[in-house]
């Protein structure tokens, strides 16, 4: 009858909420991987022993029950649908340890654990040890001791901000002025592509906010040994206006307290860094040994 509305079936009234959710997902799925495969549902019924208009209902959505049942105990059990329904022997138990580790991870750490990941056992995880980058704020000495360090190596010196500039033809703060932080990172984030492509050895000097961008800062993580160049923030002010920079010097109390805000921000993201080098209170010579010693032992 007209605006008569179809019962559903009392398997299907009877699911939890989101269960249909996933019985469609489980659908797409299972037509995606047949398609990829080439095979009509025929054929793939066929293989798989059962019926045709079975495989037509789980790729529709209207699946088994016994699946949800299936997933209701792995839930209840803390594991997933995986653990349960994997064969015997099916992956080793250190595998199967990893892959329950990363199922209960935070949202809020998957990003560290993809890094440190990236590091070991990334397509780069060998050849980044050859390029070397130095990030830190301004002051911390990437310029001279990154310098310094290309010379002993015998590889380029790349200052990262320096390509920014050629490859947008304009100084930086005309980038800035032009297109704002943002445009400023996209072309940040283009130019170390390339630089990274055409560079396997290298010394790179890295702008210190390359860490508030996500995708930018994990290619550079992951592709190069990072060092973390930090000073106390007196030292990072005295030699910015010691290389001819004078703008602190106009509000040094309102300049300082904005670079310790800048500083603490972003300590956290230097500190996903191989390791540190800490300045303060140091000589080049000496800061220059100590960066050479902690690259050498890495490399």
């Amino acid at each position: 009858m007209p605006g008569r509305t179809k019962r559903q079936p009392a398997a299907a009234r009877a699911r939890a909420p989101g269960e249909s959710g996933f019985l469609a997902l489980l659908g797409e799925r299972v037509r995606a991987a047949r398609r990829q495969c080439g095979l009509t549902r025929k054929v793939a019924a066929r293989q798989a022993a059962i019926s045709e208009r079975h495989l037509a209902q789980i790729e529709a959505g209207v699946g088994n029950a016994s699946i949800l049942l299936l997933r209701r105990i792995a839930a209840a059990l803390r594991v997933s649908l995986v653990d349960l329904a994997a064969s015997a022997g099916e992956e080793p138990a250190a595998k199967t340890l990893v892959r329950r580790l990363l199922e209960r991870l935070p949202a809020s750490r998957w990003e560290e654990v993809a890094i440190l990941l990236a590091r070991d056992f990334g397509a780069e995880a060998q050849s980044r040890r050859q390029r070397i980058a130095l990030i830190g704020l301004r002051g911390a000495g990437k310029s001279t001791l990154g310098l310094r360090l290309s010379r002993h190596l015998g590889v380029p010196f790349i200052e990262l901000d320096r390509e920014i500039e050629q490859e947008a033809g304009m100084p930086g703060a005309e980038i800035f002025s032009l297109y704002g932080p943002a445009g400023y990172r996209l072309l940040e984030k283009r130019t170390l592509q390339r630089v990274l492509r055409e560079h396997p050895r290298a010394v790179f000097s890295v702008g210190g906010g390359v860490v508030a961008e996500k995708e930018t800062y994990f290619a550079l993580l992951s592709r190069c040994l990072t060092v973390w160049l930090q000073a106390q923030p007196e030292e990072h002010m005295a030699r910015v206006m010691a290389q001819g920079d004078l703008r602190p010097a106009a509000g040094n109390d309102q300049a300082m307290a904005e670079l310790r805000r800048i500083l603490a921000a972003r300590e956290p993201l230097y500190r996903r860094a191989d390791f540190a080098v800490d300045t303060s209170g140091e000589t080049a010579d000496a800061s220059f040994a100590r960066l050479l010693a902690a690259v050498q032992s890495r490399r």
